[in-house]
């Protein structure tokens, strides 16, 4: 209807009257210049002055002009009954928009939450937790292989001593079998007594227990005569009392030996447990710091993909916000434009209806004949 309207109004200005040759006052020209700025003003005075110059009837224009305005009116009020539409859209989008970015920024938040507060000390502490038990792997080889030296040369130290007592005693056994053959000893006989006698000194002298016997018994073969059967009884009583010194000592080191043989293999026992439990300890630390490495990058990617959504929620929401204020702009416009033609509408419909219009339209007439 407009593009109709229009087309009509280009034909009828190009046909239009000057109104400066009319009979109308300098008030009425200005009102009549205003009302001419406007299309739809313009057509309504020019289409009232080519239906009252044929003969029209006044009446009839003005049902004409009225439904023209009417027109208007109810294209305005499409334009609002729209801009009111589009603006209930833009709400609820907004709100939608809105509500969405507040969930994903909740999401971010907790995800960062999740990372710094969790996963992160999560990790510094299975590292710490691993270190640990390398640390105590570590140890516990350190540890064993100190015990497994020391066994070494605790036995070491075992059969030395064991090596020791055997030589004194069979130092003893042969001076006792010498001692028991004497019946008139020759001086050889003595000497090698006391030979034998040396060689127990020297066999037993880091053991200070037998220190006393044996030097009692150095005494004795010094001083003693072999010819006394008293005094040769004497020094094999005391042989003897040694023999039984040096056996018991050899039992008791030999028992000494054999506990802290056992001792040690259950040291090493638990050693080896201890260490398999380590091992077993650190393969499911290890498991738990590859799953914890996992579930940080998981969680970063995550992160990365929640502020990706964030930023496109943001730039819809930007892009409908610009786009309903290009909307408003548009609507604003078209608003003030229909406003000012309605005016201008209803301002012609009035000066038509004015006396001097069709006087004016008469004496149009009359100039022309």
């Amino acid at each position: 209807m407009l593009k109709v309207a229009v087309c009509t109004l280009l034909v009828l200005s190009i046909t239009a009257i000057d109104i400066k040759a009319s009979v109308w006052t300098s008030h009425d020209q200005k009102m009549f210049a205003q009302i001419k700025q406007s299309g739809w003003g313009n057509f309504i005075l020019n289409f009232g002055e080519l239906h009252l110059s044929t003969g029209g009837i006044l009446s009839e224009l003005n049902t004409e002009i009225a439904k023209l305005i009417d027109e208007l009116d109810e294209e305005l009020a499409e334009v609002h009954h729209q801009y009111q539409r589009r603006t209930d859209v833009h709400n609820r989008e907004v709100g939608r928009l809105e509500q969405e970015i507040q969930d994903k920024e909740r999401e971010v938040f907790n995800a960062h939450d999740f990372y710094d507060n969790v996963l992160i000390p999560q990790r510094d502490r299975f590292a710490a937790q691993l270190e640990q038990l390398q640390e105590n792997i570590a140890q516990n080889r350190r540890t064993l292989n100190e015990a497994t030296v020391q066994r070494a040369n605790d036995h070491a130290e075992f059969e030395a001593q064991v090596a020791e007592h055997n030589e004194a005693i069979s130092a003893i056994d042969e001076s006792l079998g010498l001692l028991s053959q004497l019946s008139a000893p020759s001086l050889v006989q003595v000497q090698k007594v006391q030979k034998n006698l040396t060689k127990i000194q020297q066999s037993l002298k880091r053991h200070s227990t037998f220190q006393t016997f044996i030097k009692t018994l150095i005494e004795i073969a010094v001083e003693a005569n072999f010819a006394d059967q008293g005094a040769l009884k004497e020094i094999l009583v005391a042989f003897n009392n040694l023999r039984v010194q040096l056996v018991d000592s050899l039992n008791t080191i030999t028992a000494d030996e054999a506990e802290a043989q056992k001792d040690f293999e259950a040291r090493v026992i638990q050693l080896n447990q201890e260490h398999a439990e380590f091992q077993r300890a650190v393969v499911v630390k290890t498991a738990e710091i590859e799953a914890n490495a996992t579930k940080i990058e998981q969680t970063l990617d995550l992160i990365d993909e929640l502020h990706a959504d964030l930023d496109t929620l943001n730039g819809q929401l930007q892009a409908e916000n610009d786009d309903f204020a290009f909307a408003t702009d548009v609507y604003n416009a078209t608003v003030a434009e229909y406003n000012k033609e309605l005016n201008a509408a209803h301002q012609a419909l009035d000066l038509l209806n004015q006396p001097r219009f069709t006087d004016y339209v008469k004496s149009q007439l009359k100039g022309a004949f």
